[in-house]
């Protein structure tokens, strides 16, 4: 039997970041062998995650990053039971690892992304060693990944509840043009639009808009004739609040998302858009 000092637990935690009292389990169970007693932790996590499948994990946060030429991007939500394991050092490293998986990897869906690699480490691995730190269920909820021939720009809000990946046609913008980009990225967060322009919203959810303001105004005693113009107005009310370019921007409300976009360049639009806010339906 190997002797299991302090000192040995002690370098098992710091690889690991288990508790001290699994670290010391773990090393008498592999007779004082490092790289067993590290698969014996990882296995462990693994174990428990089933006991917690049921559980609820609702805190967490949302990555979105690109790589260095803004041609790729992806965005993640990776959930924790509590607030405390979201903000941990150890979560927020393990979040990072699995965009980066996502970014340089071609994975269309979990099974597949568990499967890769990170420093000689298959993703699954570092998912049960942090599943073994913590005794919460942790799990990756959703990723996106998309690819340009423009330039991506991410945007993360304070605080990582909240992410946005937005698409634009532009080639190695200036600083400027960046700075531009990062606002519209911010739009998106703060006001959540479902649409680029009103050219993509679908015809059907046009006609069912109309057919509620017509219904309601009709309610209140308006004539049809009335109560179409009344709809016409609401309708164009819909389509400024719900489609980014018509929006009005947030840092100068004397401008629309589409003047901003103008001063990126003169003939640059937006391609795609993603926001992702944590714990919402998907």
């Amino acid at each position: 039997m190997a002797d299991i000092t302090p000192k040995l637990v002690m370098q098992l935690r710091s690889k690991t970041g288990a508790g001290m009292g699994d670290c010391k389990k773990a090393l008498v169970n592999a007779d004082g062998d490092m790289e067993q007693a590290i698969e014996i932790l990882r296995k462990k996590g693994a174990a428990s995650a089933s006991k917690r499948s049921e559980r609820a994990a609702n805190e967490g946060i949302i990555l979105a990053k690109t790589n260095d030429d803004g041609s790729i991007g992806i965005i993640v939500e990776v959930n924790s039971e509590t607030d405390f394991v979201a903000r941990n050092q150890a979560f927020v490293d393990y979040v990072e690892t699995v965009g980066n998986a996502i970014l340089n990897n071609d994975v269309e869906n979990l099974d597949q992304l568990m499967e890769t690699s990170s420093d000689g480490n298959k993703l699954i691995d570092l998912h049960n060693e942090i599943l073994a730190k913590f005794a919460e269920k942790i799990e990756i909820r959703r990723f996106e990944k998309i690819k340009s021939d423009g330039f991506i720009t991410p945007y993360i809000h304070t605080g990582s509840k909240l992410a946005v990946l937005v698409d634009v046609t532009v080639i190695n913008p200036s600083d400027t043009q960046q700075e531009l980009l990062k606002d519209i990225a911010m739009q998106i967060a703060a006001m959540n639009p479902s649409f680029i322009n009103r050219d993509i919203v679908p015809k059907e959810k046009i006609a069912k808009e109309i057919e509620i303001y017509k219904d309601a105004a009709i309610e209140e005693g308006k004539k049809p004739e009335i109560a179409e113009k009344i709809a016409e107005g609401k309708l164009n009310k819909y389509f400024q609040e719900s489609c980014l370019v018509e929006q009005q921007f947030v840092k100068d409300s004397n401008l629309t998302v589409a003047d901003v976009v103008k001063q990126v360049g003169d003939d640059v639009k937006i391609n795609h858009f993603l926001r992702y806010f944590l714990g919402e339906e998907i």
